[in-house]
């Protein structure tokens, strides 16, 4: 056997995390020689149940099977989830949950390395990482959300740490529950919600137990979870049982139970002048009912702010972080435990395979950081969903129970229909769709405008414009996508004159010749796609104009022939890059209101159903919304009621002219992605004044506005912020951004967090995009409707499979240490 890498190891922290890296690192060289600190007591701990995955259960399954069959014997399973507001109860099953004792957990974690041969120093605190770094190879820091390693070494780890607007607690319950619960109290200090699960067997009626049943394996969970409809009737037969018991009084188990409020509700209820006992009694007794009565116990329990941990880098030399210590995932989403044995599990096998501790060290953090960033991302939605979950309150119980289930993104409309095909169809039916139709191909009707689904083809410049005009490419662009299906296909921002384009391929409304030339599109369109929509973005380039085509340089200035610029305020976009603007003056508003007025009359004769006014994206009129790019002191500046006074002026001066029967809309930016810009409070204050000018749907984007933003991307990454505009205000939406798929579409719609969404690359990728998703979903109705050209081609074509992904880590050979467990 070779030299391992990484011979003299040592372990901060006896979590689960740090147990389970020193035994799997023991168990793959059992030459290495690993010592474990952990300051407090064998298995102490402040938490009850730990949920694992049935994915994190494989691979520990591969890496250490003796591990795996312990936790096996332990697992309660169950794959219903409740959620329960003013005593209605919506149940949605096939979701496939494992939990444990968190104490148990340790149990067998320091059984293991005991019989491995690893030295657990217990109750005792561990030398700092520096000092144990000179004396070992690696030094694992798996010593939590409040890792003394990671402070100690900020200047290296460079840690952000977010503190998050609600206060949790962790009790339990003395029996067990018979699905994931999600339970709301309304009171009238504001709402708590409780989030329970069981962890602990329930005994059977006699109170003797029969021996905990077959785990089953993580294949058999995942194929009982695929059909629900063969699970359907022992599940209802297994609740009744357990609730018959519970009515006997012979129920018996344990149950994690989490109370969390927002930290104004806390306060207000006094909960935050509560003991520990106080706590715990009066957190019974708001959730009387789903405790049966019965009473809630503590452990240390205290009420805390969850906080999020993001460390820049992960290593230091030979010291490393795990867990906690390295990132925080909020408990809604499932547990920290899981992910830092997925650490664990990575790091072990990327010491196999590289050669040296620093190769090792980068290989686990590349595999892992963009793994946690997605958790951490879904994690994040799921706590704002519930930091917000009192706007959703006025939903149909179905739909708010829909709209719980997918709030971090993860778990889709089409999952949900997977796992429990009644459910959905039961959302579907209160939400009072068509039989058989998907969210997405349902109409919406703005004013007297029709659309006939909830696709919209997103504004997308092409920079194909001559002097303005558009043309060949144009019909072609924009005829093809209305051919392809969309309710609503949308031009790119069409510039209200020649100095207020971005480049010079930006196309206008302008001119007479401007007018005819989209005229012609809109006609086309029309004719060939019947029911179709076309709208016009109006919009001025504002300081972000005289630039190149994106494709020359996004941003870039003109190499010549550049025009002058004009903005709220004398501000580059890019100071020493691009120009400085000139402050508009009272004429200069006046002239440009104007232009505007005369490209939405031109607008209308060409032929347009719909017109969006373009305040987002640093263009001129979100150069006024911001307060990073609007420093004026006049009228039309300081606070958001001057900064919202001309884009206002705008969009009264073109309402007026626009017909009366037709929608117009408004897209903003509803976060700079900046310190001191716009924030997603003053978002809903700007929406809330153009929808009381008479906007009709609020079109929802972000950021663009300065250089120097640092946006949170990932999958559907905008659509929070419209969310949150339609729930809190009660006003249509259109939901942008990173939004790709057709199951991301009907889960978005039929939750409630938008009324349409417009999706961008995807229809570059796919012109006939919204066709395709309706025959990916057997679906033939009139929200789809294809061209007599095409019907031949409206069948989905057969398509290919491919194989499972290998496991992360299999150990093959004898276990090291196994007679001995």
């Amino acid at each position: 056997m070779t030299a391992p890498t990484a011979a003299r190891v040592a372990v901060i922290g006896g979590g689960p995390g740090g147990l389970y890296a020193a035994a799997l690192l023991k168990r793959l060289r059992p030459e290495r020689e690993i010592t474990v600190w952990e300051r407090g007591e064998p298995q102490t701990t402040f938490g009850f149940g730990v949920v694992l995955s049935d994915e994190t259960l494989g691979g520990i399954e591969n890496a250490d099977p003796v591990v795996y069959q312990a936790l096996r014997r332990e697992f309660v399973r169950w794959d219903a989830i409740d959620v329960v507001r003013g005593g209605q109860v919506r149940t949605c099953g096939g979701h496939g949950f494992a939990a444990l004792g968190r104490q148990r957990l340790l149990e067998i974690l320091h059984q293991r390395c005991r019989s491995l041969g690893i030295r657990l120093r217990e109750r005792t605190t561990a030398p700092p990482a520096a000092e144990l770094a000179r004396h070992h190879d690696l030094v694992i820091a798996a010593d939590g959300v409040h890792s003394t390693t990671r402070s100690a070494h900020a200047d290296v780890f460079q840690p952000h740490l977010t503190t998050h607007h609600c206060r949790y607690i962790w009790l339990a319950a003395d029996f067990a529950f018979d699905a994931f619960r999600f339970e709301i109290a309304e009171t009238e200090h504001g709402v708590l919600q409780l989030h329970g699960y069981p962890y602990a067997h329930a005994l059977p009626p006699s109170g003797i137990p029969d021996g905990p049943p077959r785990a089953k394996t993580p294949a058999e969970a995942w194929a009982e979870a695929r059909s629900p409809e063969a699970r359907a009737g022992t599940r209802a037969e297994a609740r009744t049982e357990v609730r018959a018991e519970a009515r006997a009084g012979t129920r018996a188990g344990a149950s994690t139970v989490i109370v969390e409020a927002r930290e104004e509700v806390w306060r207000a209820a006094g909960l935050d002048r509560c003991d520990e006992r106080e706590s715990a009694h009066k957190c019974a007794k708001l959730f009387a009912a789903a405790l049966d009565g019965r009473p809630l116990r503590s452990n240390a329990s205290t009420w805390t702010a969850f906080r999020t941990v993001v460390n820049e880098r992960w290593s230091h030399g030979r010291i490393v972080l795990l867990g906690d210590a390295a990132h925080t995932a909020h408990f809604s989403i499932g547990s920290g435990t899981k992910l830092a044995v997925e650490d664990a599990l990575a790091l072990a096998a990327c010491l196999e395979e590289q050669p040296t501790v620093a190769a090792a060290l980068a290989a686990y953090e590349a595999e892992r950081r963009p793994v946690v960033a997605s958790t951490q991302r879904a994690a994040r939605a799921s706590l704002d969903w519930f930091e917000n979950l009192a706007d959703y309150l006025g939903q149909p119980t179905g739909q708010f129970a829909f709209n719980l289930l997918t709030r971090s993104r993860r778990v889709t409309h089409d999952n949900l229909r997977l796992r429990d095909p009644n459910f959905v169809t039961a959302v579907e039916r209160e939400a009072k769709l068509p039989p058989d139709t998907p969210p997405m191909f349902a109409s919406l009707r703005l004013r007297d405008l029709t659309l006939r689904n909830r696709v919209v083809v997103s504004p997308m410049d092409m920079y194909s414009a001559i002097d303005g005009a558009p043309g060949d490419f144009h019909l072609v662009h924009l005829g093809g996508r209305a051919l392809g299906g969309a309710g609503l296909v949308m031009t790119e921002m069409v510039c209200v004159s020649p100095t207020g384009r971005i480049t010079p391929g930006c196309a206008g409304l302008y001119a007479a010749e401007h007018e005819s030339a989209w005229r012609r599109i809109t006609e086309f369109a029309h004719a060939a796609s019947p029911g179709v929509a076309l709208g016009v973005q109006l919009g001025h380039s504002g300081r972000k104009g005289s630039t190149r085509p994106m494709w020359e340089g996004i941003d870039e200035p003109l190499p010549d022939g550049n025009w002058p610029l004009v903005a709220p305020s004398p501000l580059p976009y890019r100071p020493g890059v691009n120009q400085v603007p000139q402050a508009l003056d009272a004429a200069g508003l006046t002239e440009i209101r104007e232009q505007f007025v005369r490209a939405a009359q031109r607008a209308a004769r060409a032929g347009f159903d719909l017109l969006e006014l373009h305040c987002a994206h640093g263009y001129l009129l979100s150069g006024f919304l911001s307060p990073l790019t609007n420093h004026r002191t006049d009228s039309y500046g300081g606070e958001l009621p001057g900064r919202l006074r001309y884009p206002l002026e705008v969009f009264d001066a073109v309402r007026a002219v626009w017909p009366a029967n037709a929608p117009m809309t408004v897209r903003i930016s509803a976060t700079d992605w900046a310190d001191g810009g716009t924030t997603a409070d003053d978002a809903v204050a700007i929406a809330a004044a153009f929808a009381a000018h008479g906007a009709d749907a609020i079109d929802v984007s972000t950021g663009q506005v300065v250089a120097h933003e640092t946006p949170e991307v990932g999958r559907s990454y905008q659509t929070p912020f419209a969310d949150r505009i339609r729930n809190e205000l009660g006003l249509p939406v259109i939901a942008v951004g990173a939004i790709s798929s057709w199951d991301d579409v009907n889960s978005l719609l039929l939750a409630g967090r938008a009324d349409l969404c417009a999706l961008a690359r995807p229809h570059l990728y796919d012109p006939h995009w919204t066709l395709h998703a309706a025959a990916e979903q057997g679906y033939s109705g009139p929200g789809a409707p294809w061209p007599v050209q095409y019907r031949a081609g409206s069948r989905r074509p057969p398509t290919g499979r491919t194989g499972d992904p290998r496991p992360r880590l299999t150990l093959s050979g004898p276990t090291p240490g196994a007679g001995r467990d």
